[in-house]
């Protein structure tokens, strides 16, 4: 195995790790809306519970994906070229739905008036919907392949993008994450907002297991290996054990295997993909590959010393701070709001 595989390897990593952190994230944006409204405790309140399961955390897990973009722009320049610049409108709502979150988020509480409050939770709801489906679009596109001309570039235009198997991995991925979401919520919480998501986990887990069934078993017979129906079979699984484990309230295990389920997807995409990296529908003598979109061997070098000093510190540090941060929060924890007041002097 060479240096590019490696990388390649490495990259299928980083962006596994990132739908597994920030799929939960996502999963509690967009659940704003539903935990989020009031029953015995006001619906701001509840809300705060639902952003304090990820306050301390979130901001971390988007580490993940700079790291991945850093690395495939460093690794892979032809692929992260064609791929920005083919991907450019949907990687840039992304993007901007990425900012509206985190601005959204961190000015939530500065300000202490329902009406500014309300649009940032509207915000942080937009933007945790948006990368949910745009994440499976594209790289569903990226599996199935697109238009690359013997230039290595797109040459498709936005809607060849909006094909049935890129929707349903769109589909696919929003619905994995909500459930994703609701599970790490119920792991999360107490009280009120904790009973409230075990109910919606529930009630999640039966779309997203013939959604998400359905999208993985068109990959596997469209662009899967032999060897990638184990893949399958252990997304299946666990989406099924989730069901079980959500009935009999294991919060713990029912977070464990939906973690697995999405790791077995995307590693289930990296896999298909390979030894391409952006196979072209044009030609196939013009799609990308692990060998022909690879950096100098010297620059993979490097790269490869780098990762393999800093990795291991960047991983406990974050372990660490999941740790220290494991307690279950509920309303009766939230104070007070102590934000500025609007017109005040």
């Amino acid at each position: 195995m060479g240096l590019p595989e490696v990388w390649f390897i490495l990259i299928a990593v980083l962006f596994t790790g990132y739908f597994v952190l920030e799929g939960f994230d996502f999963g509690v944006g967009m659940h704003m809306p539903v935990l989020g409204r009031g029953r015995s405790e006001s619906a701001d309140t509840r809300r705060r519970v639902l952003l304090n399961t990820i306050g301390p955390v979130w901001d971390g897990n988007e580490v993940w994906l700079i790291t991945a973009g850093g690395a495939l722009f460093a690794a892979f320049p032809e692929w992260y070229a064609t791929l920005f610049s083919g991907f450019y409108l949907p990687l840039l709502l992304i993007l901007l739905a990425l900012i509206v979150r985190v601005c959204a988020i961190e000015w939530r509480g500065k300000i202490d008036d329902p009406t500014w409050r309300r649009r940032c939770d509207w915000g942080i709801i937009f933007g945790s919907w948006v990368p949910a489906v745009l994440w499976g679009v594209a790289f569903a596109n990226i599996v199935r392949g697109v238009a690359i001309d013997e230039n290595k570039q797109y040459v498709g235009g936005f809607f060849g993008l909006l094909n049935p198997y890129a929707l349903l991995g769109g589909a696919t991925t929003a619905l994995v994450f909500a459930l994703h979401g609701a599970v790490f919520i119920v792991l999360k919480t107490a009280g009120d907002v904790h009973e409230d998501a075990v109910k919606l986990s529930r009630r999640l887990a039966i779309p997203t297991i013939p959604v998400a069934g359905g999208f993985v078993l068109w990959t596997q017979l469209a662009y899967g290996k032999d060897w990638t129906w184990i893949l399958v079979v252990a997304a299946a699984l666990s989406l099924l054990a989730v069901v079980a484990l959500t009935a009999a309230e294991r919060e713990g295990w029912a977070f464990t295997f939906t973690t697995v389920a999405i790791m077995a997807t995307i590693v289930l995409l990296f896999a298909s993909l390979f030894p391409n990296v952006m196979p072209s529908t044009l030609d196939p003598a013009w799609s990308l590959t692990i060998e022909n979109a690879s950096s100098s061997p010297y620059t993979l070098k490097v790269m490869t010393w780098a990762a393999a000093i800093m990795t291991p510190v960047v991983l406990m540090y974050q372990g660490w701070t999941y740790w220290v941060f494991r307690q279950r929060i509920s309303t009766a924890q939230i104070p007070k709001s102590i934000g500025l007041k609007i017109g005040a002097k």
